[in-house]
Formats: C-alpha cells, structure tokens, sequence
C-alpha cells in the first residue's frame, strides 16, 4: 500500500496534467461536427496506453469510431482483467449555463471537494474514470505489482448508444476472452463511504413526430380550427403518467420484477438525506411513482421522461403560427427483465393509438440496452469490497444505479463473464449537464484502489 501511495504522491501533477490535456480535446461523438476531434482522442487514448506499458495497443475501426484495444499478457496461467471504458464525451449544451469553458479544464475547489475538482466535460464521464485505470495500470507497471493479466477496451460511442461495439465483441471473443469485467463509469455515495453497483437500468429511447397541416398556419387564420401538433403532443405526453405517476403504457410493468421488503431493507441502509437532496436540486419537494421512496424510484423501478420537446417558433420576438409539425425525445429507464425492444413496441402502438384525429405520429426508435445485476458474492465483488475497504477505512455498500449502461449485459451475453462497476464519481458531479466535474480525491483515489482489486482478485482466485 506504501508503494501506491509513494508513486501516487510523486506523481500527482503529472496525472492531473495528463487528465487535464485529454479533457481539452472535444470528443463529442452525437455531434459530427467533432467527428475529428473524437478520432484525436482515440489516438490520445493509444499513445497512453502505449506509454502505460501496454505490449500490444490498436486502433480497431468499426463502421463509427474506433475501439481503442490494448493488452499486457504476463502469464497465460494468471487471471485476465478486461477494463472497459468511453472515451466520447456527451455535448456540452447549453454552453451559457457552464461557469468555465467545457473543453477548457480548471481546478476550482468546492464544498464537496476541498481539494479541488476538475471542471470540463468529460471529467467524471468517462474520461476522468477511464483514465484513473490506464495510470492504475502504469503505477503497476513501474513498481512491478502487476499481479495478472489485463486488456483495455476504450471505445468511442458510449454516449450514443454503443451502436459497433457489439459486432465488435461478437467478432472478437478470443481477443477479449477475460476472467472479470472492469468498469468505472458509475458513482458512489460519498468520498467518506464508497458503495460498489450491483445493478444498472436497461434504456429505451426514442423520438416522435406529431405532424398536423401540410404547412406552418397563421393562428388569427386557422387557429380553433385546425388541429395544432404542438398542443395535441403535449396532451399525448401528460397521457403516459396517470395521478400516481405510474406509466400507462398497457404491458409496462408485465415483466418488472419487485423487490423484497427484505431487499428494500438493505438499500434503505444507504446514508441519504431528503433534505439535503432538496437543496442541492433547489427542489421544494420531490416527484415520482406513489409507494416508492427517492432512492428506490431513481433505481429499482422504471421511468419516462421527456428529453426535449420542440415545434413552431421559439426565436426573439413573436411570430403567431400553428406548427405544422411538433416533436419531443423520450427515454424510458427500465429494470432487469424488462426487455428494451419489447417495451420500444409497446411504447410505439400506445402512442400512436392515443393519436386524435387531425395529426399523423411517427415514433423513431434510437437506441436501447438491457438492465444488468451482478451478485454480490462473487469474486469479483468482494475482490472490490475487499480494495475499497483498505483505501477508504470502511466496507463498500451494495447499491442501485439508476443510470444505464447497455453493453454490460451484452459482455455476460457474448464473453460469458460478470461485469465489477466501481465507480469513483459522486451524484454531485453534474454528469450530462453544465459544469460538469470530477474530484481530484476522487481521481486519485481511484488509482489507489483499482491496483488493490487486481491483488485481491487474483488471491481470491487461487
């Protein structure tokens, strides 16, 4: 633990400078306006692999971005840790909410973080996270701890919906044949109390298109006449949620599995504070499905929300038309064995049959993903209590992401092995929005502890 501790210390500047410069680089892949900067990236990611101490690093094209894969087999016999992780960033809108410049890093310090976090886009998802295993992986390298072998798989189009990864992993079993899963793309509940996710939502997301006259109408001329697209979506959309908040879509629930009192027990040990949840959201109050509690509505239970609604004229100034077509992104956050296509079908027929007459409906499938569980007495899961507690002082708590991360359930579909997320973010760190930022204990922690889970991986393992 010394010696971690030691080239951490020594190091320290350098990692923050190596972060910071990887942060400047926009790789935002929804936008193709940033498809260059998203392939620099990947050659970023490439030459620190390489640095690391990564024997063999590629770039492995797919029909989008490329895959960043690298290894370092010391011994066939040893275990083989497989670290996943994205190296494309979400889009930085709206630029004007953002207190520095996104693709611009500083350090500023906080109330949650006394020593400084590191505001950009990107610091805590994924590259902060992703980056914390490529300097894990050096500090092993340079003070020869490495105890097993490892492979890195760094993509770049998490963020929109991980559309090659899967041929990617079908074509490439061999290549990726590992003994666990590496991830950190999640959070934990706090700097003093780290927690380990057992569980992630599936995703289905989508996009509608209400389409009333052939063309824009003036509202003195046809309005109270005509069917106004913008008016009828917005009643389409009050429709998915009854007086409970629960989704109204015939056959949603069909499959959602509940869950214990016992097991609601266990999650109900996690620290949380209303309160204080309140007040970091400016929130007066909080929403959601009656007979559920915060914690459990934002993991264990399913939602719909609208992502963005638009239609008509929204520039300075006033222009009096009826839209001829409105529009509206939709995600749904699902639980295991809710199955994404399935619930994008039934998404499809209620909508539409909840159309009135006067407007036509198209529903654009996007993208989707399966939820995940892992056990928790796996190796690999203790492997990682066992690491969090040497660092932190204390046991990790099992809990419930609300997020989603699709290609964790193709990993156990396709390479037939389980899937360790620790992540090191907080939900504090305003991931997917302005100001997004990461800790530097938080960075720096977790290249203390990922060498920890390689040691106790492979002791657990004998």
């Amino acid at each position: 633990m010394e010696v971690i501790k030691s080239y951490i210390q020594k190091n320290k500047e350098r990692f923050l400078n190596e972060l910071i410069e990887l942060l400047k680089i926009p790789s935002v892949s929804a936008d193709a306006a940033y498809s260059q900067d998203v392939i620099d990236t990947s050659e970023a990611v490439k030459v620190s692999l390489e640095k690391a101490g990564c024997d063999t690093v590629e770039i492995c094209e797919t029909d989008g971005y490329p895959i960043v894969y690298g290894e370092k087999m010391i011994d066939p016999n040893l275990p083989t840790i497989l670290v996943y992780g994205h190296y494309d960033v979400q889009p930085p809108d709206p630029i004007e909410l953002w207190t520095s410049p996104p693709f611009e890093p500083v350090i500023k310090k906080t109330e949650i973080h006394p020593e400084g976090a590191i505001f950009a886009r990107g610091a805590c998802d994924d590259k902060g996270q992703m980056y914390m295993h490529v300097k894990a992986f050096e500090l092993m390298m340079q003070t020869n701890t490495l105890p097993c072998n490892v492979k890195f798989m760094i993509e770049g189009e998490e963020e929109v919906g991980s559309v090659n990864l899967k041929t990617f992993v079908e074509n490439n079993h061999e290549k990726l044949k590992n003994d666990v899963i590496l991830i950190s793309d999640t959070g934990m509940i706090s700097n003093q109390q780290p927690s380990i996710t057992t569980g992630l939502r599936g995703l289905s997301y989508v996009e509608v298109e209400v389409t009333g006259p052939n063309r824009d109408l003036h509202s003195g001329l046809y309005g109270g006449a005509v069917a106004n697209p913008i008016n009828i979506l917005a009643k389409m959309i009050a429709q998915l949620h009854d007086e409970n908040n629960h989704i109204t879509i015939p056959g949603f629930y069909d499959k959602v599995q509940e869950l214990s009192v016992e097991e609601r027990a266990e999650m109900a040990k996690a620290p949380f504070s209303l309160e204080k949840y309140k007040k970091a959201l400016d929130l007066n109050d909080v929403s959601g499905e009656k007979g559920y509690v915060t914690n459990e509505r934002n993991s264990i239970r399913p939602t719909l929300d609208v992502n963005g609604i638009w239609g008509g004229y929204i520039g300075e100034g006033a222009k009096t038309v009826i839209a001829s077509k409105a529009f509206a992104k939709i995600s749904m956050r699902l639980v295991p064995n809710q199955d994404w296509e399935e619930i994008t079908e039934l998404f499809t027929k209620h909508f539409m049959s909840i159309a009135p007459a006067g407007v036509t409906v198209k529903v654009k499938p996007h993208h989707g993903g399966q939820g995940y569980v892992t056990p928790i007495d796996s190796i690999g899961y203790q492997a990682a209590n066992k690491a969090y507690t040497e660092t932190f002082g204390v046991p990790a708590i099992p809990v419930r992401s609300g997020g989603s991360i699709p290609i964790v359930a193709l990993f156990e579909q396709e390479l037939k092995s389980k899937t360790i997320l620790m992540g090191f973010g907080l939900d504090s760190d305003a991931i997917h929005s302005p100001n997004e930022h990461f800790g530097v204990f938080n960075y720096l922690k977790g290249i203390e502890t990922i060498p920890l889970f390689y040691k106790y991986f492979v002791e657990l393992s004998k």
